[in-house]
């Protein structure tokens, strides 16, 4: 694959108007607020959303579609051919002008995933990352601070504590891994973690499958552990979330059951 410019130097910027959840413990979050901006109607809401300055991108299982983020106008949609090995998009993250799509084929066994990659404006698929784990289904990926992270999911009350957080450099070679803490643990359960993106400041934001929350984590410099900072409640309900890059402090997720795009604003009371 080719390296590009990291855009996501945003997020060590120290941003006066927006400071997310600094240290206070997991059942402090008094200070943010998360305040829903629109809702959308969007047939294809159904695992994730992707955003870019310009429009949002609504993921389900085989299909992406590209709505005009003022008007929420349909621009370009794309759906797997019956034979595609693309099964269940899992989220997305637009860097440099391409969507690249989490993919894995879960339930099916053995595990197969993937890095789909498109041609944002278009939505044209240009390229495929394949990856050797055949345990924990890929459910979503980030760029940050010059990596690449991935979460590897497992399903179940026996098997969700083995979903994991790894860091990956431009080569594709692990350069970390870190599981989640109990009190996440606990709200992911019967299912997994099945979003996650990285914040203003840094912070890890991640959601579960359904409920209507935002688990706030730190990433520690030692430890193969995440921090539970906060938890947020949130006018979704789990699935793929994405930052808008362009507007700091604005986060997009999914309502799956309504199929609704739903922008929320993040912010510090306390600022």
């Amino acid at each position: 694959m080719t390296t590009r410019r990291d855009p996501t130097a945003w997020l060590t910027v120290v941003f006066s108007a927006l400071a997310i959840v600094h240290t206070a413990p997991a059942d402090d979050s008094s200070s943010v607020s998360v305040r829903e901006l629109r809702r959308f109607a969007i047939r294809e809401a159904h695992q994730a959303v992707a955003v870019d300055e310009t429009s949002f991108y609504a993921i389900s299982n085989r299909t992406i579609a590209r709505y005009d983020k003022t008007t929420a106008k349909t621009m370009e949609k794309w759906t797997a051919e019956v034979e595609s090995p693309i099964k269940h998009l899992n989220s997305g993250i637009v860097v440099d002008g391409r969507l690249y799509c989490a993919n894995s084929n879960w339930p099916q066994s053995p595990l197969k995933n993937s890095l789909e990659i498109f041609e944002a404006a278009t939505l044209q698929h240009i390229e495929r990352k394949t990856f050797p784990e055949t345990k924990g289904a890929i459910n979503w990926i980030d760029r940050h601070r010059g990596s690449w992270w991935i979460v590897f999911a497992f399903y179940g009350e026996a098997e969700v504590r083995r979903t994991r957080l790894v860091r990956y450099n431009d080569d594709w070679e692990s350069t970390g891994e870190w599981t989640f803490p109990e009190s996440v643990i606990k709200r992911f359960l019967p299912n997994s973690n099945s979003g996650g993106a990285f914040g203003p400041n840094g912070r890890l934001f991640v959601t579960g499958h359904d409920h209507a929350e935002l688990y706030v984590l730190d990433v520690p410099s030692s430890g193969d552990e995440l921090t539970h900072t906060a938890t947020l409640t949130a006018p979704i309900a789990g699935q793929g979330i994405a930052w808008d890059r362009s507007d700091i402090g604005t986060l997009y997720g999914i309502v799956r059951r309504t199929h609704e795009v739903v922008e929320m604003r993040i912010s510090d009371s306390t600022k």
